[in-house]
């Protein structure tokens, strides 16, 4: 086994709501959606119209800018509506699902004799090419771009988040194939939780591991990487989930584009929270037995707590996510809050409270700020003690508000995505939007450097 890498830095959330581990449903709605939004750096250009028949792996829209890569379609069904926003762009396209699905033959393909360009073109063809994403940036992978190394997170340390033992114990052999698929490209190093690698059944995988212990954000692969092998200018590596390796695997050995996957419904708000089996595009109108009484009062989010996107009970699951947070909005107002040290039901980092008193207690958050953005009051150290990198955040996030590129570069902008500093935006007592911060500041980067 190698060296546990221990992060003293960090921050676990102690909030209600986790999901028990059992299959509650599977679904089928009848429509899925596809969303450009969902794939950063792609320009769409649509390949579809309304009243077209697909299959699950049927191109839908294909990137301007690099017309190989392929999104395609989750699902077999007709496409019932392409839906445009301001400026006719592109917001989504909608597919009425067949009630036996069908799927694009990719034919089943022998991983060992297969050469490196070999793999690119097999997931650019059926479209999977879209779960390899390229940092610096978070972007789709470059395929004309080698990269250094890819890297796996096989742990989960955001509250509430989907656990990875439970989601993928029926995809092993699956996980393995895309291993060995991605390995022709470049070495894949997959990083484990140290403390539940010996009864996992992860630990059956084949791959370059890495071992660590930790708060969260200990399972962000950017933090991972940040300690194996940091990512410095000109450097490119990419990533890839185990999700998306499950669906490159059965590519290979099933030749289908299947993107099926459990789900965690989980959060404060959430009935008998547990796991779903859906496809990406899954209307959020499906899961309303998990809040159906709630409705009112709840935020749905696509993703996790802490870097999640608000969609609404009218929104739709992200291609790349596996978790539906249901929490409280959080809209009431509290009179002299300042002046009220003995809030018992609340949770603070610091002592403000007496939360400090009862680690073991988890509380029923909601989305109350308790006041509004401020003016940065802290020092660095305040947000370093959460985020376990070699990086200045207080710095770098100025660095971003002001536009000043050589200072993003030298406090660590090529290191990190928003999701990196989530945590530091939940402690930060000035209440800034951190993560938008750095996705503006990541978004100068890409329009400056290109």
């Amino acid at each position: 086994m190698s060296k546990t890498i221990v992060l003293k830095k960090g921050l676990d959330l102690p909030i209600t709501g986790c999901a028990e581990k059992r299959l509650s449903k599977t679904l089928l709605s009848d429509v899925v959606a596809i969303q450009p939004a969902d794939f950063k750096g792609l320009l769409p250009r649509l390949l579809v119209k309304e009243g077209d028949t697909v299959l699950a792996g049927s191109p839908v829209f294909s990137d301007k800018n690099n017309p190989d890569i392929l999104i395609t379609s989750p699902a077999s069904g007709t496409v019932k509506a392409v839906v445009r926003g301001e400026k006719r762009k592109l917001l989504a396209v909608l597919i009425q699902t067949d009630p036996e699905q069908k799927f694009a033959d990719f034919e089943v393909k022998s991983v060992a004799q297969l050469e490196a360009e070999d793999v690119k073109k097999a997931l650019l063809g059926s479209g999977l090419w879209p779960w390899l994403i390229q940092r610096p940036y978070g972007i789709l992978a470059n395929p004309a771009v080698t990269p250094k190394a890819i890297f796996v997170s096989a742990f989960n340390t955001t509250p509430g988040a989907a656990d990875t033992d439970f989601a993928f114990e029926g995809e092993i052999a699956a996980i393995q194939a895309g291993i060995d698929a991605l390995s022709k490209i470049a070495q894949v190093h997959v990083s484990f939780n140290a403390k539940t690698y010996a009864n996992s059944p992860l630990a059956r995988l084949n791959a370059t591991k890495h071992f660590f212990e930790g708060k969260c954000p200990a399972g962000n692969v950017g933090v991972q990487i940040s300690h194996i092998s940091p990512i410095k200018k000109e450097e490119t590596v990419w990533t890839i989930s185990l999700q998306g390796l499950a669906a490159v695997g059965k590519l290979f050995t099933k030749g289908k584009y299947d993107v099926r996957r459990l789900v965690a419904v989980s959060g404060p708000m959430a009935i008998q929270p547990a796991y779903v089996s859906a496809l990406p595009g899954t209307p959020m109108t499906a899961l309303k037995a998990f809040y159906s009484t709630n409705a009112d009062i709840v935020r749905v989010v696509s993703g996790d707590v802490l870097s999640g996107k608000t969609v609404g009970v009218e929104g739709y699951l992200g291609y790349f996510d596996n978790t539906v947070t249901l929490i409280k909005e959080g809209t009431e107002k509290e009179p002299f809050g300042w002046a009220m040290p003995l809030r018992l039901k609340q949770y603070s980092t610091d002592h403000t409270y007496f939360s400090w008193l009862t680690p073991w207690r988890k509380y029923d958050m909601d989305t109350n700020l308790h006041g509004g953005p401020r003016a940065f009051v802290m020092n660095d150290a305040y947000y370093a003690k959460v985020l376990p990198m070699d990086i200045y955040p207080l710095y770098l996030i100025k660095a971003c508000l002001a536009g000043e590129i050589e200072k993003m570069e030298k406090f660590g902008i090529y290191e990190v995505l928003p999701e990196d500093l989530a945590v530091c935006e939940f402690v930060d007592p000035s209440k800034n939007y951190i993560q938008d911060i750095i996705a503006k500041g990541i978004d100068l980067m890409l329009k400056e450097m290109a």
